[in-house]
């Protein structure tokens, strides 16, 4: 895999911090939901945005991942009007489950037995 250059890493940083703003407005309508972007992976091409999501609490991830994925249009949408002054065209989006936090919390469980 090749290294992202400052170019993708600015858009990354952009990304990471609208879509968590985005997320933050969705989450106070829903009480007890926490989802934050934990990190953006962008094409050489900026024509691809990779996002990986920490959802809380994590028995809500899979469905919560669904109705994300359901509404990515309408995200995109609302990404491009925070962001058209930065950018000329908005990326494509794809989202993941980050379940890194579960995997640390696995292994140190595993490591205290």
């Amino acid at each position: 895999m090749q290294e992202e250059n400052t170019r993708q890493k600015k858009v990354c940083r952009l990304l990471q911090k609208e879509l968590s703003d985005l997320f933050l407005l969705q989450a106070k309508q829903m009480q007890g939901t926490l989802i934050t972007v934990s990190s953006v992976r962008i094409s050489p091409d900026l024509a691809l945005a990779k996002l990986y999501l920490s959802i809380f609490p994590s028995e809500k991830a899979e469905t919560l991942l669904e109705t994300i994925k359901a509404n990515t249009r309408q995200i995109r949408h609302d990404l491009g009007i925070r962001i058209r002054h930065q950018l000329r065209i908005v990326p494509e989006l794809a989202f993941f489950i980050d379940d890194s936090l579960d995997y640390i919390e696995k292994i140190d469980h595993l490591l205290k037995q």
